[in-house]
């Protein structure tokens, strides 16, 4: 069985060892275009959020928990707001982070080579005072002692133009710079008189402020004139009930002046990840809320920062045709890798010629070697001395028997066999000559007249 086994259409054996140099070198070639034709996506980002209890921290845990799902880990930086998370993305200590519109121009972000992966949702301005804080206005605010949170945050440097729209000059308050948190609690104590901040409605702050006792919520009734006077605010309005219904809370509309949060991202940040965080955005932004429509947010207007490249084609396609089949990583290994798969189909075609030819040289090789060994045997006939012919004729003879005894245990695939054959008929034939030969040498001499 195992003799009729050597005998096959092809020998895979071979087949392999022909093709391996070619297999090894694609192989090398995707390997090494895989380390160097647009590299694979970092699997840690760091993410700059905001202050403690903040929308942008309840955020940064959300955004986290989704790109976990993708093997991408976001590491999240706590920080005082946008300012110092547009410092961090300056610097290169993070690699994407929210910033609330208003606090860079235009031209800043394109000289810092910073890009928008779009805006997130509305950021109401919150103006919290005590209850027994009489304020009809903003101007109405001197002398009191009010709280803007630190200078990292944005807010300070974003209310000190309203109060300049008002005419109110930052001296003729008391300011603090005090974190939301402990200026909360200076606010219940009743140290301070009113709490300024920016954050989204979700904000567990927000949500306890709202409801508590002894507490109230300033309302911009000129809000639709600062949406005019300062660009990057916009009038927003809290709806009567829409914190309680039962309760009727709030007991009435309240207007609100807003900027948008928006993601912030280094120019230099994997096109792949953009797609991830904007894909993102879309899943956590996308729905309702108290300021705005289902599918409102995340969008590529509302901020002065110039959008990324792949985010404004999310915004205008939806996400890469391969992530809505494959999973991240796999859609983003061909996405990147196209390129070489284009080459590739050049190279394999040209190849695919070169191994049929040298996959039967390699076959009809174990055959027509041995025509040199019975080569050397004739070789060694034909030079043999009158006095050593018998001797060398039996020596050739012997050698041509284990010949043909190797060519015997020859594995050859059955389209070559003919060829195997017509090897052992030209061994047979030298043999016959070899023993014509010897007969000759053998037979006595003729006797003389």
């Amino acid at each position: 069985m195992s003799k009729i086994l050597a005998f096959t259409r092809f020998s895979p054996r071979d087949l392999l060892v022909t093709a391996g140099p070619t297999i090894l070198a694609i192989a090398a070639a995707c390997f090494a275009a895989y380390l160097l034709v647009d590299p694979a996506p970092p699997r840690v980002v760091t993410l700059s959020t905001g202050q403690e209890n903040s929308a942008y921290e309840v955020f940064g845990k959300k955004y986290a928990e989704l790109l976990g799902r993708h093997g991408i880990k976001v590491e999240l930086r706590p920080s005082q707001g946008s300012l110092e998370n547009l410092q961090r993305l300056n610097a290169g200590r993070v690699d994407i982070g929210f910033v609330q519109s208003g606090s860079i121009t235009q031209e800043d972000a394109q000289r810092r080579n910073l890009v928008s992966i779009g805006s997130l949702f509305t950021e109401p301005v919150w103006l919290f005072l005590r209850e027994d804080v009489k304020v009809a206005d903003l101007t109405r605010l001197k002398g009191l002692r009010i709280n803007l949170g630190p200078e990292g945050s944005g807010v300070p440097r974003m209310f000190k133009q309203v109060l300049a729209a008002n005419g109110v000059e930052p001296e003729d308050l008391k300011l603090s710079a005090l974190e939301n948190t402990p200026a909360t609690v200076e606010l219940l104590e009743k140290r301070i008189d009113g709490l300024v901040f920016s954050s989204a409605p979700d904000a567990p702050l927000v949500q306890m402020l709202l409801i508590t006792p002894g507490i109230k919520l300033f309302d911009f009734a000129q809000a639709e004139a600062y949406a005019r006077r300062l660009p990057f605010l916009a009038h927003a309005v809290l709806p009567r009930g829409i914190v309680d219904l039962g309760r009727d809370l709030p007991a009435k509309d309240y207007h609100l002046i807003a900027p948008t949060a928006t993601l912030v991202a280094r120019e230099d940040l994997h096109p792949a990840l953009v797609d991830l965080f904007v894909q993102a955005a879309g899943e956590i932004h996308g729905g309702a809320g108290w300021f705005q429509q289902q599918g409102q947010f995340p969008s590529p207007r509302y901020t002065e920062i110039p959008l990324a490249h792949e985010a404004a084609k999310f915004y205008k396609d939806g996400p890469p045709f391969l992530q809505r089949y494959m999973s991240f990583w796999l859609a983003n290994f061909f996405d990147r890798m196209w390129v070489v798969v284009v080459a590739l189909g050049a190279l394999i075609l040209p190849l695919s010629k070169v191994v049929p030819p040298l996959y039967v040289w390699r076959i009809r090789s174990r055959v027509f070697r041995w025509y040199g060994q019975l080569r050397t045997v004739e070789q060694a006939l034909a030079a043999a001395p009158a006095d050593a012919r018998a001797r060398i004729h039996a020596e050739q003879l012997a050698r041509l028997n284990e010949i043909e005894d190797t060519v015997n245990q020859i594995s050859i695939p059955l389209a070559f066999a003919d060829e195997l054959y017509g090897l052992r008929g030209h061994i047979n034939l030298v043999r016959q000559r070899i023993l014509a030969h010897l007969g000759a040498e053998a037979a006595p001499a003729p006797e003389s007249a």
